[in-house]
């Protein structure tokens, strides 16, 4: 135990001496947002990319619940984050991305939508969108954090989740970006390290028997070693299962945290070490997450305390040895605070950048939004504590479906004015718009429908909710393929952008172009 203390204190002082080395990095905002205007390495940027893709979220509730729920299945997860939410996206974003975003001079999502639809409605509406809907987000994080030590080591998950926070906020408030992508390095280290040591204790587990575990899971039940296609619509183990390699996958390209890590990467051979780099990533540490989650039933016949978020922590608790433990916690750490300070990051760039910052005259100076960007990221911390408190204590919802609401939400509303965006001219503002206000009310609409559906119409409303949220990532697979739907509809009959707007985002020439 004192080993395991004196390594979660060790990772604790490495994070404040990033903040406090990389403070002088971060001067102006282009400096806290975008890590100045030379970029990352590959690596860098594959490290920062996967550390923000993967955290508790992932180890603790969606490895638990979906293990538990589709045995060895699960894994499909896993390799679907590594295929289409690494290998594709990069292919797809990563190059189109740097090069518009360089174009535009944009440094947010907002202020992309701003200038490439020629909308500052777009721009206020994005920013308010991404601020409220990434703080379930994190809420979820820092739920799972809580959760993981108050059962492997019997501390009050609010202090911790207090605690960590502070630390997130220390480093990020201090350092921006290129100490978040610094952190990000060390920690995507950790975690490789970390699930390598994880999958090794499991499997030379008694209950796990090597591998001989595939063997035992279909003795136990052949759902856990395939998932069928059995029950209704809403409650089809199939349909739930592609419903979440897609949202887990695909929502990626709609997040603000996600999409900018390309802004950020330096030139065309660190976009394909980062590609290369981020799909091994997410393979090792999404596949071995899935794996992990996908053993609960060799351990318990009932759900720990009947929480699915209990389940990966107590297994962890049983299996892993005194000094290997605090690995082990750090590794769920790394994953949650580099998905944490990119989270803030994202958030409060979206305010101070494209609400307080104004135009032309009547411009902030840098420093100051410099300073709100600072102020926001702490605000924002704060709100998601509160959040994670609140649903810790009354038991509003899953960590998974805390995710999956704030993945859907998001992704519903942006991925095909994002996504399309960068490859089809005759996209229109009035298209944008309508994806995300249609989004926003699609998704409200089928959380009550399926709500319903699933709980029952004579149910209270707080039941109707939960059982919708529950439903999350369906929900966001729905909204996505609305957003492209209407996206493309809405551009066929609305009135073409003006050609120095579809001249500035496709051709334009200016310094750092990805060739």
């Amino acid at each position: 135990m004192v080993l395991d203390i004196i390594i979660l204190v060790l990772f604790a002082i490495g994070m404040v001496a990033i903040a406090v080395i990389t403070a002088k990095k971060a001067k102006t905002s282009d400096d806290f947002l975008l890590a100045g205007k030379k970029g990352l390495n590959g690596w860098m940027s594959a490290f920062s990319y996967g550390t923000t893709y993967f955290s508790a979220v992932i180890f603790i509730g969606y490895a638990g619940k979906f293990g538990w729920n589709f045995g060895l299945s699960a894994i499909w997860i896993g390799i679907g984050n590594a295929v289409l939410g690494g290998l594709l996206a990069w292919l797809i974003m990563a190059k189109r991305t740097k090069n518009m975003t360089l174009r535009l001079s944009a440094k947010t999502m907002p202020d992309f939508f701003y200038k490439r639809y020629d909308s500052p409605f777009l721009k206020k509406i994005s920013a308010l969108v991404i601020f409220i809907f990434l703080i379930p987000y994190a809420a979820s994080v820092y739920n799972g954090l809580g959760n993981l030590f108050e059962i492997m080591f019997g501390i009050d998950g609010t202090l911790i989740t207090i605690l960590l926070a502070l630390l997130t906020a220390i480093y990020l408030v201090f350092g921006g970006y290129f100490a978040t992508s610094l952190s990000d390095f060390v920690q995507g280290i950790i975690m490789l390290a970390g699930v390598v040591v994880m999958v090794v204790y499991f499997m030379i587990n008694d209950k796990v028997g090597g591998f001989d575990v595939f063997n035992r899971l279909e003795s136990m039940d052949k759902g856990l070693f395939v998932s069928y296609g059995n029950g209704g619509f809403l409650s089809s183990p199939l349909v739930a299962l592609i419903s979440l390699v897609l949202l887990t996958s695909m929502g990626v390209y709609g997040l603000p945290q996600t999409v900018h890590k390309y802004y950020t990467v330096r030139d065309k051979k660190a976009i394909k070490q980062g590609m290369i780099v981020s799909t091994i990533f997410a393979f090792i540490v999404g596949v071995s997450a899935y794996f992990v989650g996908s053993l609960g039933r060799l351990f318990y016949t009932e759900m720990p305390g009947g929480v699915a978020d209990n389940i990966v922590p107590n297994m962890l608790n049983e299996v892993i040895p005194s000094g290997f433990k605090g690995l082990i916690a750090v590794l769920v750490l790394s994953a949650s605070m580099s998905t944490l300070a990119s989270v803030s990051l994202s958030a409060s760039s979206v305010l101070a950048i494209d609400m307080y910052k104004g135009e032309g005259e009547k411009a902030k100076s840098d420093k100051q939004v410099t300073l709100v960007m600072r102020i926001v990221c702490f605000v924002f911390v704060l709100i998601s504590i509160v959040i994670a408190l609140l649903n810790k204590k009354y038991n509003i919802t899953a960590i998974a479906y805390l995710m999956g609401l704030s993945w859907g939400t998001l992704s519903g509303c942006f991925f095909g004015p994002f996504v399309l965006g960068l490859y089809n001219r005759k996209l229109t503002k009035a298209a944008a718009i309508t994806s995300i206000i249609g989004g926003l009310i699609l998704t409200v609409v089928l959380i009550v429908v399926f709500g319903g559906l699933t709980a029952g119409f004579n149910a209270g409303a707080g039941e109707i909710i939960k059982a919708g949220v529950g439903q999350s990532p369906l929900i966001g697979v729905i909204c996505m393929v609305f957003s492209i739907i209407i996206t493309l509809l809405v551009s066929t009959f609305t009135k073409k952008p003006a050609p120095e707007t579809v001249a500035r985002a496709f051709e334009s020439q200016v310094e750092n172009l990805v060739k």
